[in-house]
């Protein structure tokens, strides 16, 4: 979509510049719930064809907007009106953040000339939102409302990507002759010094908003590249591989940035013929069962290795602040952000611009795969091996309900192909991540470094709209699976309304164990005390079958591929569907409180 001329006569007012704005950088849909301050927005991008997407909350619009980014290496876009609108998207705009994920928001604020006066949902939005955005873009005059949804665009794309705010009053958003009428009408009549001086003010005001508008237009969208490390350090870490007697990779979210080029990522990383642990957006990357891709011990393997190379990962706790590559090994680090490969711990060779594409870079400056690290590998795979059949047994173990392992076992034979899996949870998710297997590049989405509960509604919307069938809606919607702990889906059941009103036929499973039970783990061993870590097992089905979807519920293991098999049966028909799983408790994760 290309069309940034406004129509004739000009612009019908300032939300839809922003349409169209946004209609020229190739945005098929924009998430929102609604309000009177960006009600022009929302009306003007549907008439130019843009899917209007409203939910319940607008913390998971923004989580919507943010898989959009993930899975297609483009902004997602969301709209939410003032004061609380916006405050309740902040935990959304720090974990798009945390993520590097480019999200654009659309905030509206209080007319102009009221501003700090006590208007409606007037609030100083600035302190709130700027700590979490790359950019906080305030408008004061019409004229300035597409080209700030350009530099948002640009911004939240170059180098690391982020969130981008734009605030937009709304008499900057109206028909100009409406908003010239509206001050008219606060000026008032009087003739008294004051309200002459008021008058004079006001007029004075919408002038310098409305200065320019008619001669303003679109700016055609700008390409942004990636940053590319330096030559020097690809030919360092290409001679420190190649001396490698057990290399080792770990690929990360920030490596799968440039989402349409997940495929050649994955081809270079197979030339290399380095065994790989993948983790956040990564997972996926090499499909269900690539033989250099490994999946358990890799603590271990990253303290027997001798050259690491750490993709879009920093040494944060996930990598025990870098203590879990040893000191003696090369540690390689490539990474949009100089910041992040120095993080805890200092790297042999620091490779600053794009995961992906150094690992792309690496694939060609050796592109004969190299075999001398076979010994290394089969080592590697033994451990997977033996692992996976330490988890078969546990997964045999009966109980009164479901065993988690085997609940995933049979979720993983039984999802289609081509399933996309959304991760919100703690405990339950925990035990997914080792167990399920997604289908290829972009086939999983977690909320990332921030630990974020409650993403699973917004990610698993901004998922099943990403692909080809969201935007034309010809073919059959993605499967989409949401895997949510019992804790975490109290913050996604009321979006089971907006699955049903917007057809999106999503399948949720419940791993209902009546409890926050990754903090009760912990806690009760070392506290002795359960305090605020139970919960009942709810009728989380027939809360959605309140709002319209398809509620199932099981409670022994007889019942689980039944059930699985059903939920995809109505999903096929599109319609949205919730699995409540009554779950055993078990100590698979035990010693898993993180710090």
């Amino acid at each position: 979509m290309t069309d940034t001329a406004p129509p004739a006569g000009g612009f019908a007012h300032g939300g839809e510049r922003i349409a169209r704005a946004l209609r020229s950088h190739g945005v098929l849909r924009l998430f929102t719930l609604c309000g009177g301050h960006i009600s022009p927005i929302l009306s003007a991008s549907k008439a130019l064809g843009i899917r209007i997407v409203d939910v319940r909350d607008e913390v998971t619009a923004v989580f919507a907007a943010d898989a959009t980014a993930r899975l297609t290496g483009s902004p997602g876009v969301a709209a939410v009106t003032a004061g609380p609108g916006i405050t309740n998207t902040i935990t959304a705009l720090k974990n798009a953040q945390l993520a590097q994920s480019p999200v654009i928001l659309i905030g509206g604020a209080a007319p102009t000339a009221l501003q700090g006066r006590g208007a409606l949902q007037d609030i100083d939005q600035r302190p709130l939102v700027a700590p979490h955005v790359k950019r906080f873009l305030k408008m004061r005059r019409v004229r300035d409302l597409a080209p700030a949804v350009a530099e948002a665009f640009e911004v939240a794309m170059s180098g690391v990507p982020g969130p981008v705010f734009i605030e937009c009053p709304v008499d900057l958003l109206y028909p100009e002759a409406e908003i010239r009428q509206w001050y008219a009408g606060a000026a008032g009549k009087g003739q008294a010094l004051p309200d002459r001086a008021l008058r004079w003010y006001l007029n004075r005001h919408a002038e310098r908003m409305f200065a320019g508008a008619d001669s303003s237009s679109a700016p055609a969208p700008r390409q942004v590249l990636p940053p590319r490390a330096s030559d020097a350090a690809l030919h360092r870490a290409a001679a420190r591989l190649e001396r490698a007697k057990k290399p080792l990779f770990v690929i990360g979210s920030q490596a799968v940035v440039m989402a349409d080029e997940a495929h050649e990522l994955a081809e270079a990383v197979g030339r290399l013929n380095v065994p790989v642990y993948l983790s956040g957006m990564a997972r996926g990357l090499l499909g269900r069962d690539h033989p250099l891709q490994m999946r358990h011990a890799r603590r271990q393997a990253l303290r027997e290795a001798d050259c690491v190379l750490l993709a879009g990962v920093p040494c944060d706790f996930r990598l025990d602040y870098g203590r879990h590559v040893r000191r003696g090994a090369t540690l390689i680090a490539a990474n949009r952000s100089a910041k992040d490969a120095r993080l805890n711990r200092r790297p042999d060779v620091a490779a600053i611009g794009d995961a992906g594409q150094f690992i792309r870079a690496l694939a060609q400056t050796l592109p004969t795969a190299l075999d001398h690290w076979a010994e290394w590998t089969a080592t590697l795979r033994a451990r997977d091996v033996q692992r996976e059949a330490e988890i078969d047994q546990q997964a045999a173990a009966p109980g009164e309900f479901v065993n988690p392992l085997a609940f995933f076992r049979a979720l993983e034979a039984e999802a289609g192909e081509g399933a996309v899996f959304v991760a919100d949870g703690g405990d339950f998710v925990a035990t997914a991540s080792y167990v399920l297997h997604p289908r290829g590049p972009l086939t999983w989405l977690d909320p990332g470094a921030f630990g974020t509960l409650g993403v699973g509604a917004g990610f698993a919307l901004g998922a099943a709209l990403a692909g080809p069938a969201g935007a034309a809606g010809a073919s059959p919607p993605r499967e989409v699976w949401i895997v949510f702990g019992d804790g975490a889906c109290g913050w996604g059941l009321a979006e089971f309304d907006s699955f049903v009103r917007q057809g999106i036929p999503v399948i949720a499973v419940v791993g209902n164990d009546a409890g926050w039970t990754q903090i009760a783990r912990e806690q009760v061993k070392m506290l002795k005390d359960d305090v605020a870590t139970v919960l009942a097992r709810s009728n989380y089905h027939e809360v959605v079958a309140g709002f319209g979807a398809e509620g199932l519920l099981v409670k022994c293991s007889e019942e689980v591929r039944p059930a699985l098999r059903r939920a995809r049966e109505l999903a096929h028909q599109g319609k949205a569907v919730l699995v409540n799983v009554w779950l055993d408790k078990t100590e698979f994760r035990e010693g898993s409180l993180s710090m």
